[in-house]
Formats: structure tokens, C-alpha cells, sequence
């Protein structure tokens, strides 16, 4: 695992699952958001979003958490990426989790609440197109994905 993209609905917790993986692996946190949304939330184009993601797959080791739904240009990531973790939670738990967080808009509400329907079944095509031999490992539980941080060698940490 050195190239390792975590996808998942809105509030599923990508984010915390990103920070806590780097935390034990030393590989830098890459979250999307951060580079996809503009002032005033207004989404970068597919053409500038693909370049951009050229430049943040560049480095050997990283650890990148964002789903960006219909918004989103995968491939670029999926490409590159050996492992693949997707967190399908329940939706009453994202929601809640969404809830909390901030107010969101129409569509990022219809996305998460349209998810395992629409937007999973696609998520996993493009996987196996463009990431066949990733590792994926999808995950649906809480405890689920702490079994799985188990599993990850404290020592997993890169050698400087």
C-alpha cells in the first residue's frame, strides 16, 4: 500500500479514515476538496480537474480522500492507485454525520441519499477498468474499518 484512494458518500468519514492511515504510514494526506472547490463552492471543470490530478498523483506514496460524486473525474487516480478503500456505510449514519458538519446543498444531498444505487454500481465499474489490479477493499461498518487499520503494520511507516 503505498498509493491508497478512499472513496465513499458524503460524512462517511474519509477524511478521518485518510488522516488516521497517515498518521500511521508517514505518507502525506491528500484531501480533494480542498483542491476541487473554489470560492463560493463552484466546481473546477473536468478539463482543470483531470491536470490537477496529474500533479497530486505525482509522488510515489500518498494517501488521497475524496469522492467529489457526479462532480468527480476518476480515472486519473484510479490509474495510479494500489489500493482502493470504499466506506458504504449505512445512509442514516452519513446523513447524520452530513448533518453535523455543514449545510449542504441539493445535490450533494440527492448524491448521498442516491449512493449505493446509482453512484456505487458506477464507482465499481470504473474500478475495474481503470484499477484492475488494485486492492479494494470495501468497507461498511465502523468496526469494519478498524479491523481493517489493524491489519496495517505499525511499521508500515515508510523508511527515510
Amino acid at each position: 500500500m503505498r498509493r491508497i484512494l478512499i472513496l465513499g458518500r458524503g460524512g462517511a468519514g474519509k477524511s478521518t479514515l485518510a488522516h488516521r492511515l497517515g498518521a500511521i504510514t508517514g505518507f502525506p494526506v491528500i484531501e480533494l476538496d480542498q483542491h476541487f472547490w473554489q470560492e463560493g463552492l463552484i466546481a473546477t471543470s473536468p478539463a482543470e480537474w483531470t491536470a490537477t490530478q496529474r500533479e497530486l498523483i505525482q509522488p510515489q506514496e500518498w494517501i488521497i480522500d475524496g469522492d467529489l460524486g457526479p462532480y468527480d473525474v476518476l480515472e486519473p487516480r484510479l490509474k495510479v492507485a494500489d489500493t482502493v478503500i470504499i466506506l458504504d456505510f449505512s445512509l442514516a449514519r452519513c446523513a447524520w454525520r452530513s448533518l453535523r458538519r455543514a449545510s449542504e446543498g441539493m445535490d450533494f444531498w440527492r448524491w448521498v441519499i442516491r449512493y449505493r444505487r446509482r453512484s456505487l454500481p458506477t464507482l465499481m465499474a470504473m474500478i475495474a477498468t481503470h484499477a484492475p489490479r488494485a486492492q479494494v477493499r470495501v468497507l461498511r461498518t465502523p468496526h469494519a474499518v478498524e479491523s481493517f487499520i489493524q491489519t496495517i503494520p505499525t511499521g508500515h511507516a515508510r523508511h527515510r
